[in-house]
């Protein structure tokens, strides 16, 4: 165990934010997404929810600046989003990001196809529907 990082972050999930660059994706799925079928690597992340994922990935992962970094599925019509989902990604997302970006929206099968290009897919025991978010990864500042 290392010192001052969140016991959410596992050797895998950290090896794998380390391997990402500038632009590479990862989706924080819920327990419903279909992530083996869309995800070229796939981590397991069972019994945990998306804030608390985002609570240990903030500090360690630069958002980026030049593309929206956070991206939810939209809904499918006829059904609705419930807001507090969101609302606590952000609030996870806050504790380490005081002015986070805005979170934006795409269609389920756009969703689909971004997760196919992910660097990776964790899958979580998130249960809220429409729970999945990607993050986008930008530049590390240096100092």
């Amino acid at each position: 165990m290392l010192k001052g990082l969140s016991p959410v972050l596992t050797p895998d999930l950290l090896k794998t934010l380390a391997e990402m660059g500038h632009g590479d994706e990862i989706v924080l799925a819920d327990a419903h997404f279909p992530g083996h079928t869309f995800g070229k690597r796939v981590l397991r992340a069972d019994g945990l929810r998306v804030p608390q994922l985002l609570d240990g990935i903030i500090p360690l992962f630069e958002l980026d600046s030049y593309a929206p970094p956070l991206v939810m599925m939209a809904a499918v019509e006829g059904d609705q989003l419930d807001p507090s989902v969101e609302a606590s990604y952000l609030a996870a997302i806050r504790k380490h990001v005081p002015n986070p970006p805005a979170v934006s929206r795409i269609d389920r099968f756009a969703f689909y196809d971004r997760a196919k290009l992910a660097y990776a897919v964790v899958m979580t025991g998130e249960l809220a529907k429409y729970g999945n978010i990607i993050l986008k990864k930008g530049v590390t500042p240096s100092a």
